[in-house]
């Protein structure tokens, strides 16, 4: 039902079991390294006290095995959708712990995130409590699949006219309203007008997000969690 997410060039893609040997830099006096396993272990555990369960997961390593990015998919769903968790941490001091979430849809396998990383933000300080951290964030996820649902239900029902839909194309990809590569307009358009499945047929918010996701599938682990971050809020202001 689903297929692999994150495809790299730049990095590479590890399974959750390979991520035990990846390199932990050493602990300072003002920065508290967090070994890619052990964040990835918390959620597991956290998610499974919540008698939720990982489906599939993925992961990919950039800059040496220093930075981390992924993705589960858990035992939350409804309307075609899956409940996604998205994780990174950077033990190169180059970003902060995270946690997003998102869906997955069944019929595509494409990904779309509610938002940067919102539900948990944290800095690899030496006072930092990994589990409560997490636990917090997976409390906050869990909280807002229902919201989400909602969302996707009003999107399925958001009627576009094809004038909507190229002045909303025009603004993201001519005037630059929304930070994704310009190469993937074209194939965005193709995918909203000239769609392959039968889910996608309708010219609704629905089908044109998916046509933004299906196209970001193409990118690399860390522009493609950016433009899957950047796309809700792009298409809340036509709506």
């Amino acid at each position: 039902m689903t297929q692999a997410l994150l495809v790299t060039h730049g990095g590479a893609k590890i399974g959750r079991q390979d991520l035990r040997e990846l390199p932990t830099p050493e602990a300072t006096t003002t920065f508290q390294p967090i070994p890619h396993f052990k964040f990835v272990e918390a959620i597991v555990e956290s998610l499974a006290y919540r008698k939720i369960e990982v489906v599939t997961d993925e992961y990919a390593v950039t800059h040496e095995g220093l930075r981390c990015f992924g993705v589960m998919e858990v035992n939350l769903e409804d309307v075609g959708i899956r409940l996604a968790i998205g994780l990174r941490n950077g033990n190169d001091r180059s970003m902060s712990l995270g946690l997003t979430s998102g869906y997955r849809v069944f019929c595509c396998s494409n990904l779309a995130f509610r938002g940067e990383f919102s539900p948990v933000t944290r800095k690899h300080s030496k006072h930092i409590d990994l589990i409560e951290t997490v636990s917090t964030g997976i409390d906050r996820i869990q909280r807002h699949f229902q919201p989400m649902l909602e969302r996707v239900k009003a999107f399925q029902s958001f009627e576009l006219s094809d004038n909507q839909a190229k002045i909303m194309l025009a603004d993201a990809f001519v005037l630059r309203k929304l930070a994704v590569p310009k190469h993937l307009g074209e194939r965005v358009a193709k995918a909203y007008f000239e769609p392959e499945l039968e889910d996608f047929k309708p010219r609704t918010m629905w089908s044109f997000e998916n046509a933004f996701t299906g196209a970001f599938k193409e990118l690399d682990p860390v522009p493609m969690f950016e433009a899957t971050a950047a796309l809700p809020k792009f298409l809340a202001n036509y709506n």
